[in-house]
């Protein structure tokens, strides 16, 4: 803050061209600029730091209601005599925290003042409060023999505010002071709205599944990501919830027709591409009507329409789609996918991972954290074990000298050879573990695991009970492994007898 006795420097202050604007070009110059500055309609104008009130008299002049303030009473007494009979009111005062109470304004001028201030930033802010919504401030400053502040500098006290920021260079205009100037002079005019809000697109995925499999899209002609296989996708419009975009993208694209109560939400992720922005995906999920199976429907977009089984995706794939079904096949419910510029939009097996799971707040006291299982036979188990879960969602955990896992979600299963085995055999009827029982999506799903099975070691088990034994809606199949492990593999939650 530079000290200046401003009562003492009112006498001479309109000696000045540009402070009395006593020459009529260098007025009509100001004139000209103010005009361009202040609403075209009659407004109300706060002039801060006002010295004698010749901008003052220019804005009453051009039919603003005018409000001045000077913390100079001198000043601010030859700003009356100037302004008398305009309507105008002058008030002594701080610029920073003008005397004013409630009042708000349509515009705020202040010619070099911001650089006077012990606090600017604080100032500033001040000053947009005072401001009515849509409502301009109307900066004249500069920087003369080394003192004063940048445009750049005042611009960054501004940014908090306002994006809206127009920048008029006033050096090159020599009518503006009566002379020719060689440094720098500027106005900025800053709009009272707020800066830019964040905003995201949010996107819809449909994963369809027909047992093991779901539907994938191949894409064309679209700009981004051809060639690339994708979930039916798209974006929500405008007054749309999630569930009707997803109805809606379902059927423009595949031709399905989904009722709100078939889409469920498997995941949601935020994602963002290399080099663009963020976005919101939310994908859900249904099931295959083998009455209303899916079709091309944009053809124009779209060259292939497949199914394809959820444990083993292709790999040319949209990168973020193919991280959103491994989360879901890991039955995982929220997560971010951030590519790096330069990153690829295409998955790559052997590229980086940028998908990273959220763990959502619930209470994990009393969850299974793992189930341990020791076997006698590593290499048979890896490959019995590895199949069924692996087909089950689970993904590859931990690899050790005498032991593997799988997790899906928080807990994981453990198999190991152990040196302390005292069988080489597992009998599910001595005191111990009976079975494991793993839910099971579908019917078709539970049919198709069964038909595997016995290529993967397992063989069916209890054949004497009906798999619909629970009840309707149920449906179990039991396998049992060569080395004595059971698994009940179920649809729907009634228990058998």
């Amino acid at each position: 803050m530079t000290t200046i006795d401003w009562d003492a420097a009112a006498g001479s202050f309109d000696e000045e061209p540009d402070h009395g604007l006593l020459d009529p070009a260098v007025r009509d110059a100001w004139a000209g600029r103010l005009e361009s500055w202040l609403p075209a309609r009659r407004g109300d104008v706060l002039d801060l730091g006002c010295g004698t009130g010749s901008l003052s008299l220019l804005a009453a002049g051009q039919g603003h209601r005018v409000t001045a303030v000077d913390r100079s009473p001198r000043m601010a007494e030859l700003a009356r005599a100037k302004l008398a009979g305009t309507g105008a009111e002058v008030l002594v005062g701080d610029a920073g925290l003008p005397p004013l109470g409630e009042r708000a304004f349509d515009v705020i001028l202040a010619r070099h003042v911001v650089w006077l201030l012990p606090d600017p930033a604080a100032a500033l802010a001040h000053w947009f409060g005072l401001l009515k919504p849509g409502g301009r401030l109307v900066l004249i400053e500069g920087v003369w023999g080394g003192v004063g502040f940048s445009a750049a500098r005042v611009t960054a006290l501004l940014a908090p505010h306002t994006e809206r920021v127009h920048h008029e260079d006033l050096a090159g205009d020599p009518r503006l002071w009566g002379k020719e100037v060689d440094d720098e002079r500027y106005a900025l005019v800053a709009r009272a709205e707020p800066p830019h809000r964040h905003t995201e697109v949010v996107d819809v995925h449909l994963i369809l599944r027909r047992g093991p499999d779901v539907l994938l899209a191949r894409r064309a002609n679209t700009g981004y990501a051809d060639g690339l296989l994708h979930m039916p996708s798209g974006h929500a419009e405008d007054g749309e919830d999630v569930r009707e975009a997803m109805i809606r993208e379902a059927a423009e694209e595949i031709g399905v027709v989904l009722d709100p109560d078939e889409v469920r939400v498997a995941l949601v992720m935020q994602h963002r591409g290399p080099g663009g922005g963020a976005r919101m995906g939310w994908f859900f999920v249904a099931e295959y009507d083998a009455e209303h199976p899916p079709h091309n429907a944009e053809p124009e977009k779209c060259s292939e329409l497949d199914w394809f089984p959820l444990d083993a995706l292709p790999d040319d794939m949209v990168a973020y789609c193919r991280a959103g079904l491994d989360g879901y096949r890991a039955g995982e419910h929220f997560m971010i996918h951030w590519h790096e510029d330069g990153d690829p939009i295409a998955h790559r097996p052997d590229g980086p991972r940028r998908a990273v799971a959220l763990e959502p707040a619930a209470e994990r006291t009393g969850r299974v954290h793992h189930i341990e299982l020791w076997v006698p036979d590593l290499a048979g188990a890896e490959r019995r074990w590895g199949w069924l879960l692996g087909r089950l969602g689970h993904l590859p955990y931990q690899r050790w000298e005498s032991g593997r896992s799988w997790r899906r979600g928080e807990s994981y299963v453990v198999v190991e050879q152990s040196a302390d085995l005292s069988a080489d055999h597992h009998d599910r009827r001595r005191p111990g573990l009976n079975h494991l029982a793993f839910h099971v999506a579908d019917r078709a799903t539970l049919d198709a695991l069964t038909a595997e099975a016995p290529a993967y070691g397992w063989r069916m088990f209890h054949p004497e009970h009906p798999p619909y034994a629970g009840g309707d809606g149920h449906r179990a199949s039991y396998l049992e492994d060569e080395a004595g492990y059971e698994v009940e593999l179920v649809v729907g939650s009634g228990p058998l007898p």
